[in-house]
Protein backbone atom coordinates (compact mmCIF):
# COMPACT_ATOMS: atom_id res chain seq x y z
CA UNK A 1 0.00 0.00 0.00
CA UNK A 2 3.11 2.54 1.20
CA UNK A 3 4.45 1.90 -2.54
CA UNK A 4 1.11 2.79 -3.92
CA UNK A 5 0.55 6.35 -2.29
CA UNK A 6 4.17 6.86 -2.89
CA UNK A 7 4.14 5.82 -7.07
CA UNK A 8 1.04 8.58 -6.60
CA UNK A 9 2.66 11.12 -5.14
CA UNK A 10 5.73 11.01 -7.79
CA UNK A 11 3.64 9.93 -10.70
CA UNK A 12 1.33 13.28 -9.86
CA UNK A 13 4.39 15.63 -9.74
CA UNK A 14 6.09 14.59 -12.86
CA UNK A 15 9.06 12.51 -11.28
CA UNK A 16 10.74 9.75 -12.92
CA UNK A 17 10.99 6.86 -10.65
CA UNK A 18 11.30 2.60 -10.86
CA UNK A 19 10.39 0.15 -8.63
CA UNK A 20 12.83 -2.29 -8.20
CA UNK A 21 12.17 -5.90 -7.42
CA UNK A 22 8.38 -5.37 -7.98
CA UNK A 23 8.31 -8.79 -9.78
CA UNK A 24 10.43 -10.90 -7.41
CA UNK A 25 8.47 -9.69 -4.24
CA UNK A 26 5.74 -11.14 -6.21
CA UNK A 27 7.08 -14.54 -7.01
CA UNK A 28 8.61 -14.92 -3.12
CA UNK A 29 4.74 -15.00 -1.95
CA UNK A 30 4.76 -10.88 -0.80
CA UNK A 31 6.35 -12.43 2.83
CA UNK A 32 8.40 -9.71 2.76
CA UNK A 33 11.67 -11.32 2.03
CA UNK A 34 12.04 -9.16 -1.23
CA UNK A 35 10.84 -5.94 -0.58
CA UNK A 36 10.09 -3.14 -2.92
CA UNK A 37 12.12 -0.07 -3.72
CA UNK A 38 11.62 3.11 -5.34
CA UNK A 39 14.26 3.89 -6.89
CA UNK A 40 14.27 7.72 -8.33
CA UNK A 41 17.16 9.20 -10.17
CA UNK A 42 19.87 11.28 -7.99
CA UNK A 43 19.29 14.58 -9.65
CA UNK A 44 15.43 14.05 -8.55
CA UNK A 45 15.97 12.71 -5.31
CA UNK A 46 16.01 15.73 -3.34
CA UNK A 47 12.78 16.60 -4.62
CA UNK A 48 11.04 12.86 -4.17
CA UNK A 49 12.42 13.03 -0.90
CA UNK A 50 10.53 16.48 0.00
CA UNK A 51 7.73 15.24 -1.85
CA UNK A 52 7.53 11.98 0.53
CA UNK A 53 8.19 13.68 3.71
CA UNK A 54 5.64 16.83 3.54
CA UNK A 55 3.38 13.81 2.82
CA UNK A 56 4.27 12.63 5.78
CA UNK A 57 5.85 9.15 4.70
CA UNK A 58 9.33 10.29 5.01
CA UNK A 59 10.55 8.06 8.07
CA UNK A 60 11.47 5.19 6.32
CA UNK A 61 13.54 6.83 3.63
CA UNK A 62 17.04 5.76 3.23
CA UNK A 63 19.75 6.44 0.77
CA UNK A 64 21.38 3.98 -1.43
Amino acid sequence: MLISVIESILMAERVAYFVADQNMAAVEGSLGFLPRRILVDARQAGRARRLIAEAGLGKGLRDG
